[in-house]
């Protein structure tokens, strides 16, 4: 469906935010000295302060309840998460602060990361189904009741389609901003780019805070079939030299920032864009008119941050609170009257905890009866298992768990190709992405497949040849660190994760093969064989293999590139529940197989 693209003129959103009331009171009757004095100018204010408030990567946390494991989270520092918590932390700020001095902002990722996402998407979406009128979004209810001001796109936000955006989009009270999210054929804003807010001061000008949003340039590759000719994404550097300038024509005093994009520079896409994914800092330093930024999109506490940018040398602040609301970050503004301007005096940030407070009863009442629709949604069984399946060592040893996605997206694949790629052998790469996920013996649940692939994406079958594919493995190899011959192996220190993420590890099924960790990035893959046989240079495979990674996301080599033979709108997930339904039982005796290990100069590690 087309984006109607944002109407060029400036969008100017005055705020519900209101001046202090001045009561006055008292029984006795005034003297004339006081009633004299009473008419006198008010004194106007020299300062004043204000705080913005500011959450990401939500991602359908409502409660703190993990969806997966049907319990609340265990957390061995105590943190907790979810709206309903957060909810009460700002309940508590703007009386503490004063409710004319709050303002309330999300950088992105709203919609999309748990069952209850899952479920308002696609079990009983919000864009509607059968003619009738679809429901509101938990998220939508509980942000507007929170009376959030603005929240900027997040990549997530397009996993389900530019129609469930739009939809989620009509039901917030509040505008979703991206100032980087044009229409493909206009070029112009897709959504609203950024929102004017007006502080109230008794006796004094406004305070004018300008909220600008930008997201991920990723979006254009990891959600590419619902994109790609409908919106394109240019560079958070690029839009923010655009729109900041203008919210200071607008006589904006405060120019703020809401990012979905990390503060460290890094980009995981290698060279499939021209624009980098964590740019946040690279913004500060080179956009001036900045004063503060609301980071997004990485998933890491950074209380406060301080970057000077080059022209202006100037401060610029920043704070990233986590996500799934274990954190609020908290930026309070000090300023001064000068000749009739406001001007920042003070600028400080820092993040509060979640697990402080309770979760807010208002938000409870609403969004319960969602909450326990989705959680009998989940513990419906649809079929059994005759093992238990794990993934707590995935990420080093070939398990089921992982076989099982492989047998999955393998034989969806094999039924829906051509004649001629029939003829050609299949195989296919997946990711662990959770090294908690749990397929038990008996009973299969929802809510088990659910826990082991946590990710909405969708199949492709891509042609690699034999050396590409051997590309592509020492590329997943890079994972582990080097670890010489005769040196003993810790599993708490093996992988690269903290770099090179669990969920940007691919295995491969159909093939076997040995990675060295004794050897050097990039000669690690040893005895890659295909029945039993070497694999020529030129031998051509079918790989089955997600849209993401399909796409380009993570960087590896060829797979963005290769020639399609097949590709699905169906969700691997959901296909996965499918099998499991359509078979009644799960059986990894027809297809686990130990088909790739860790050596160290071809000794086994396990």
């Amino acid at each position: 469906m087309p984006v109607n693209p944002m109407n060029r003129r400036e969008f100017v959103q005055k705020s519900a935010v209101t001046g202090a009331v001045v009561a006055v009171a008292g029984t006795a009757a005034a003297t004339p000295a006081e009633a004299a004095d009473r008419h006198k100018p008010k004194p106007k204010p020299k300062t004043w302060s204000f705080s913005v408030l500011g959450t990401t990567d939500l991602h359908s946390h409502v409660f703190n309840w993990d969806y997966y494991t049907n319990a609340a989270p265990v957390d061995s520092k105590g943190n907790t998460y979810g709206i309903a918590r957060i909810a009460t932390l700002v309940k508590n700020l703007r009386a503490e602060k004063g409710e004319d001095r709050v303002l309330l902002v999300d950088a992105g990722d709203i919609i999309q990361g748990t069952s209850l996402a899952y479920y308002y998407a696609n079990v009983d979406p919000i864009t509607g189904k059968d003619g009738k009128r679809g429901p509101k979004h938990p998220m939508a209810v509980a942000m507007n009741e929170m009376r959030y001001d603005a929240a900027a796109l997040g990549n997530h936000e397009f996993n389900y389609g530019v129609d469930v955006l739009r939809a989620f989009e009509k039901q917030c009270h509040f505008p979703l901003l991206g100032a980087n999210a044009l229409d493909a054929k206009t070029l112009r804003p897709a959504f609203e780019p950024y929102t004017v807010k007006r502080i109230k001061v008794p006796g004094a000008p406004d305070i004018k805070v300008g909220i600008l949003g930008l997201t991920n340039p990723g979006i254009a590759l990891w959600d590419k079939d619902n994109v790609s000719g409908k919106l394109v994404f240019p560079g958070l550097v690029e839009q923010a030299k655009k729109y900041v300038p203008r919210l200071r024509a607008l006589g904006c005093d405060v120019v703020f920032l809401t990012d979905h994009s990390g503060l460290d520079g890094s980009t995981s896409w290698g060279d499939e864009l021209p624009y980098v994914e964590n740019a946040s800092n690279l913004v500060a330093q080179q956009v001036p008119g900045i004063d503060a930024i609301l980071v997004g999109h990485t998933h890491v506490d950074v209380p406060t941050y301080t970057v000077k940018n080059e022209e202006t040398g100037e401060d610029v602040l920043l704070s990233e609170p986590y996500c799934y609301g274990y954190r609020l970050s908290v930026f309070d503004f000090e300023l001064e009257l000068v000749r009739g301007c406001w001007k920042i005096t003070s600028k400080t940030a820092t993040t509060l905890n979640s697990n402080t407070v309770a979760e807010d009863k208002r938000i409870t009442e609403l969004l319960t009866a969602d909450h326990d629709l989705v959680v009998k949604y989940v513990n419906t069984a649809i079929g059994t298992s005759t093992e238990n399946m794990s993934t707590a060592e995935a990420c080093w040893k070939d398990v089921p768990a992982i076989d099982f996605i492989h047998e999955v997206q393998m034989e969806t694949v094999k039924a829906g190709l051509s004649a001629a790629d029939a003829a050609l052998p299949l195989i296919s790469v997946a990711a662990c992405f959770s090294r908690t996920a749990d397929i038990p013996k008996g009973d299969v649940t929802i809510r088990d497949v659910a826990g082991l692939y946590i990710y909405e994406n969708t199949l492709y079958g891509k042609k690699l040849t034999g050396a590409q594919l051997k590309d592509y493995l020492e590329y997943a190899a890079k994972y582990y660190h080097q670890v010489p011959a005769g040196t003993a192996v810790d599993t708490a220190t093996l992988t690269n994760a903290n770099s090179f993420w669990d969920y940007m590890y691919d295995t491969a099924a159909g093939v076997s093969y040995e990675i060295d960790i004794a050897a050097a990035e990039g000669s690690r893959i040893k005895n890659l064989t295909y029945n039993g046989a070497a694999i020529p240079d030129d031998q051509v495979f079918v790989v089955a293999v997600n849209n993401y990674r399909a796409n380009g996301g993570s960087g590896y080599p060829h797979i963005a590139a290769a020639e399609s033979a097949y590709s699905s709108t169906n969700q691997v997930r959901d296909l996965m529940i499918a099998y499991a339904t359509a078979k009644g039982t799960i059986d990894p005796s027809t297809f686990a197989a130990s088909n790739w290990k860790l050596t160290q100069a071809g000794t086994a590690v396990f």
